[in-house]
């Protein structure tokens, strides 16, 4: 898993750019209006998730940790990939995107392109508990959400490493969650045991 880069900006297109590691060029995906402050030669750092399929494995960049949690976090929704969660992204920022579901906002989450009405509806039901652990404008839950963002990273990151798509890890870390009733004080090797066999349950 590549969490993060940072580089050189090599090369800029449409949708993605090209960062330089020690003469190793990345191919990363990002916004778009993020890429409208970009600019070639530019050292930048990038927060990445990587998505892992039979036939390519795709690097997918952001400016914040925030941000590349709350793409992992849409690709759990049943239906929603990582092109529909970029999209999400390209409309609203974390914060914004983050209180929309909250306040079950269904107009702001039909304006996703790709979403549709029956997918905004999915979208709010499966993510309004859960968009709450991010506390993104929320300074009085800072250390508790960081710690609470620390082991999920790990757990994900980890359970990527071994194969399983975004969707099915971020089942995996829900299990957890269940399971555990302070995770952020647990030994990652604990809940990568416990992620592990949360599929063998009935």
């Amino acid at each position: 898993m590549i969490a993060s880069l940072t580089g050189n900006i090599a090369a800029l297109d449409h949708g993605c750019l090209v960062i330089d590691v020690h003469s190793v060029g990345y191919l990363v995906h990002a916004t778009p209006r993020f890429l409208a402050g970009l600019s070639l030669g530019k050292s930048i750092t990038l927060h990445t998730t990587m998505v892992v399929r039979e036939d390519a494995m795709t690097l997918y960049g952001f400016d914040s940790i925030e941000a590349r949690n709350f793409f992992e976090l849409l690709q759990s929704v049943t239906g929603i990939g990582p092109k529909v969660a970029l999209s999400a992204l390209s409309l609203y920022d974390p914060d914004d995107l983050a209180t929309a579901i909250e306040r079950e906002d269904n107009a702001a989450i039909e304006r996703v392109p790709g979403l549709g009405k029956k997918g905004a509806q999915r979208l709010l039901l499966e993510l309004k508990d859960k968009v709450a652990h991010l506390s993104l404008s929320s300074g009085a839950n800072t250390s508790q959400s960081t710690a609470a963002a620390l082991w999920q990273d790990q757990l994900l990151s980890a359970l990527v490493g071994l194969g399983f798509l975004a969707k099915d890890a971020q089942a995996r870390i829900e299990s957890v969650k269940s399971q555990v009733s302070d995770p952020a004080n647990t030994e990652i090797s604990e809940l990568l045991r416990l992620a592990l066999i949360s599929g063998k349950q009935p």
